[in-house]
This record gives structure tokens, C-alpha cells and sequence, in this order.
């Protein structure tokens, strides 16, 4: 994955705010002050160009929190967080 430059912030992280809780670049800046907005525009402009291939990890990544989410509820501490109304 695409690091951006200079930092330890992932290209997927910014597009990911920005999908998700619909964050203009200022709001996301808000949340990631240690980044230029030119940086937050770049990573966004390199989050577009390259589209495909990072909602393709997206959906992989959601798809694998799924999976653990399904057996963490066989385990004996799912049981028992079900039981105290948790899960």
C-alpha cells in the first residue's frame, strides 16, 4: 500500500475518512493536522487514480473483519460477552 510521504499515514486511511464519514480535505486535515493539505490532496488524488485497486483492499479488509467478527462469537469469550449483552 501507498504510504504518504514523509509520514506513517497510509494513502488508505485518508481515502477511507473520506469515503466514510464524507470529510472534505479541511476535515481531514482536522484530523490529521501533522499533514499539509497539499498532502491530503495528493493522497486523495493518488487514492483516485489508482480507485480499483484500493476499493478492491477495502472490500478484502472488510471482508476479513466479517470473518473474525463470525468466530470471535464461537469463542468462550464471545459466549461470554453475548451474555453480558456486549456482542
Amino acid at each position: 500500500m501507498a504510504w504518504i510521504q514523509g509520514t506513517r499515514i497510509k494513502v488508505i486511511e485518508v481515502a477511507l475518512d473520506k469515503i466514510a464519514n464524507g470529510s472534505s480535505p479541511e476535515g481531514i486535515h482536522f484530523q490529521y493536522p501533522h499533514l499539509s493539505l497539499a498532502q491530503i490532496h495528493s493522497a486523495l488524488a493518488y487514492y483516485y487514480d489508482h480507485q480499483t485497486e484500493f476499493d478492491s483492499e477495502i472490500r478484502r479488509q472488510l471482508e476479513r473483519i466479517d470473518q473474525l467478527a463470525a468466530l470471535s462469537k464461537d469463542s468462550p469469550r464471545g459466549e461470554r460477552l453475548s451474555t453480558l449483552g456486549i456482542s
